[in-house]
């Protein structure tokens, strides 16, 4: 996979930051919406508020069980 972000700093808003994930071929594979309270994966062409929906507090919980 290509993400590649370095020295942003964004304020989110009420809608939040989307990223549009490809892999390395560059085939589009989903969007991540980060938002205020929590993160959604719309894998493929799912469109966003129909995606898997997770609390950001759970979220940061995860990465920092890993």
């Amino acid at each position: 996979m290509q993400v590649t972000v370095t020295d942003v700093e964004a304020r989110l808003g009420n809608k939040g930051v989307v990223l549009y994930i490809a892999d390395n071929q560059g085939t589009h594979q989903g969007k991540l919406r980060i938002g205020q309270a929590t993160v959604e994966w719309c894998e493929g062409k799912k469109h966003m508020g129909n995606g898997k929906k997770i609390k950001m507090v759970d979220f940061v919980a995860a990465l920092n069980a890993m």
